[in-house]
């Protein structure tokens, strides 16, 4: 059975270099963007360019946000986020690298943790650099915004809602504080670069490991797909947790396609019961 081939594969390699996508954090209520074949559910999320150069399309975020956030804030790990922390626990992970932006991870206990794409619960100026909590700019928005505060909409992937046909112009987005600048929520945006110090942070932790497992992700980012191509160039084994394919299926030694939560609840407890 592949939970039982999975077993093995952690007991055989006890240094692994784990990737997490938005798989992982589903069962906490947080949707993901693609469906078992690897295609968008939904529309791509906002671009740099435009979110910097559009004040248009800036409104349309954070009104999106503001409904959003209520729900995306007030997520909680599940079994997977419990489970990989009890593998690091167990001394089993060299290093956590996920490409999520919920914060899930540390929130359940890890600690070898990068946050390759950033934390939505934070707020950067890209003017100053001033940086202050998500939770903080919720009541600015809304104070701006009385007539959205009590507005409704289908959560989306990235913390902000599904709204269509909705006209966004009056919509009032608040500025720094500091130095009266953009503010973005401190994440990668699509057409913007994963900072450097995040991508030599993770390519560290896989030199250090014997292993890579991939959990909730079908690696059609190439800010992902990258550490399955360079374990791969290394002869390093990989092993994927994920329901649908992924960009590094010909690179797989094999794939469990079953809920991330249980297949890693399920690990993490047969595993324990072998520790010395």
């Amino acid at each position: 059975m592949p939970e039982e081939t999975l077993k093995r594969f952690l007991e055989r390699y006890p240094r692994l270099f784990v990737l997490t996508g938005a798989g992982c954090s589903t069962e906490s209520g947080i949707p993901d963007y693609r469906d078992e074949e690897g295609a968008w559910k939904n529309a791509q999320p906002i671009q740099f360019r435009d979110f910097m150069t559009d004040p248009l399309r800036r409104a349309r975020y954070w009104a999106r946000s503001l409904i959003g956030w209520r729900h995306f804030g007030a997520a909680r790990p599940n079994a997977a986020h419990a489970s990989l922390a009890e593998l690091e626990r167990q001394g089993r992970i060299e290093l956590l690298v996920t490409q999520n932006v919920d914060g899930l991870h540390q929130v359940a206990g890890s600690h070898r943790v990068v946050d390759l794409h950033g934390r939505l619960d934070a707020v950067r100026c890209m003017q100053c650099g001033d940086v202050r909590r998500r939770s903080a700019l919720q009541p600015m928005l809304e104070a701006l915004n009385p007539e959205w505060r009590h507005r409704e909409a289908v959560t989306a992937p990235d913390g902000d809602a599904l709204l269509v046909d909705v006209d966004f112009a009056g919509f009032k987005v608040p500025s720094c504080e500091c130095c009266g600048g953009i503010l973005k929520p401190d994440v990668v945006f699509f057409g913007e670069n994963v900072p450097q110090d995040r991508v030599q942070a993770a390519y560290a932790g896989l030199g250090r490991a014997d292993a890579m497992l991939v959990v909730g992700s079908s690696l059609m980012v190439y800010s992902g797909y990258r550490y399955a191509r360079a374990a791969a160039e290394r002869g390093l084994p990989i092993a994927a947790v994920n329901r649908g394919r992924t960009r590094a299926d010909a690179l797989l030694s094999f794939k469990v396609s079953r809920p991330c939560g249980e297949t890693l609840s399920e690990l993490a407890s047969a595993l324990a019961c072998h520790l010395p």
